[in-house]
């Protein structure tokens, strides 16, 4: 593939894609792998009409927080257990040392959290098991604020943010919940399916478009950078908020397709010397120490601003998150934008410290 550095993009004139009725047999959920280097595709199919059919008003707050302890129960459960009937003594602090690190958190995070959680009883005197959980609570809590960033719209205008990930990551799904959620905010929002390689992706964003009322930029077998960059000078153009640019699954370990995000990070700043604006990385929840690999091979290579945690729905430990904000393993503690707790639209929610540290420490 031909770098397009230092000279203007070859853009071929793209569709643009307006919203049409939705198909419901195009299969729609987490992102499947790509065809085009052989993989193959990853759990079963959810459909924009599943999301949206008899969809009911946005959750309350109660209800969301309810979800979010529901899908780390895991860890909530194997964790909240240890503060029952015990006394406060090297075995309480040697069981939690063995299940943080089994949710994922790691032994840097872990190490972290244990030599600040001995200091508060040291120095409150704590005697009771459920005042150290307390104590531990708060303490997570203070240890994830460094991850807590709203997402400002806004500030520049269109708004470029460049989606990456890997395969099965749920990466459309979350761009179609994305639009949903801004548009619910009053932002306009245009989608670029950036994704070339498949057909199927392609049809999947174009049925989140038609769904949200969003116009998708697509050219089927076109150059991703050129579909990115005339979106955003459509995005420009038409008075656009937010242009979302979706591209192929691929691991950090595929250099070719690594490079090639690189280059369509190049060419949208061509469109808009600012831009992209936002670079976002979609991890599942679900892939434990290996999301600390992906987010520093991605955040190498493409500059990451904030990350989409996805499929943190019962079978997710979370303590990861814990991990990247203690740096574990080299990692730079990057913002998490939103996670997500399941299928529905109103399951992907900003990330908030407080709420995901009651969710895997337990309620007060």
């Amino acid at each position: 593939m031909a770098d397009l550095a230092g000279t203007e993009p070859p853009v071929a004139p793209l569709q643009a894609l307006s919203p049409q009725p939705a198909a419901p047999s195009t299969p729609i959920g987490t992102e499947s792998a790509s065809a085009a280097i052989g993989d193959e595709p990853e759990g079963p199919a959810v459909r924009p009409s599943d999301l949206y059919d008899d969809q009911p008003a946005p959750a309350a707050k109660g209800s969301w927080v309810a979800r979010l302890r529901k899908g780390l129960s895991r860890t909530g459960q194997s964790i909240g257990s240890l503060f029952v009937g015990v006394k406060v003594d090297a075995a309480l602090f040697d069981e939690l040392e063995t299940a943080l690190i089994m949710a994922d958190a790691g032994v840097e995070a872990t190490d972290k959290l244990l030599v600040a959680l001995r200091a508060r009883v040291r120095r409150d005197r704590i005697e009771d098991a459920e005042a150290v959980r307390q104590a531990l609570r708060e303490i997570l809590t203070e240890h994830l604020k460094v991850l807590e960033k709203p997402f400002e719209v806004g500030r520049v205008k269109p708004l470029v943010v460049m989606i990456a990930g890997v395969n099965g990551a749920g990466k459309t799904t979350s761009i179609g919940k994305l639009a949903y959620s801004l548009q619910r905010q009053g932002a306009k929002v245009l989608l670029a399916a950036g994704d070339t390689f498949r057909a199927a992706a392609r049809q999947q964003l174009m049925e989140w478009g038609a769904r949200n009322n969003v116009t998708v930029i697509s050219q089927e077998g076109a150059d991703p950078a050129a579909v990115a960059f005339d979106a955003v000078h459509a995005g420009r153009a038409r008075g656009i908020d937010v242009v979302m640019v979706d591209t192929a699954g691929r691991l950090p370990t595929q250099l070719n397709l690594m490079d090639e995000l690189k280059k369509i990070r190049r060419v949208i700043a061509k469109a808009d010397a600012s831009a992209p604006h936002e670079v976002l990385l979609v991890v599942d929840g679900n892939t434990g120490q290996n999301v600390l690999s992906q987010i520093k091979a991605f955040d190498a290579a493409i500059g990451l601003t904030g990350l989409i945690v996805t499929k943190l729905d019962g079978t997710a430990k979370g303590g990861t998150l814990a991990a990247v904000a203690a740096g574990s393993q080299g990692v730079r503690p990057v913002p998490v934008y939103w996670i997500g707790v399941g299928e529905r639209l109103e399951d992907l929610q900003p990330f908030v410290a407080q709420e995901f540290a009651s969710a895997l420490v337990g309620p007060p």
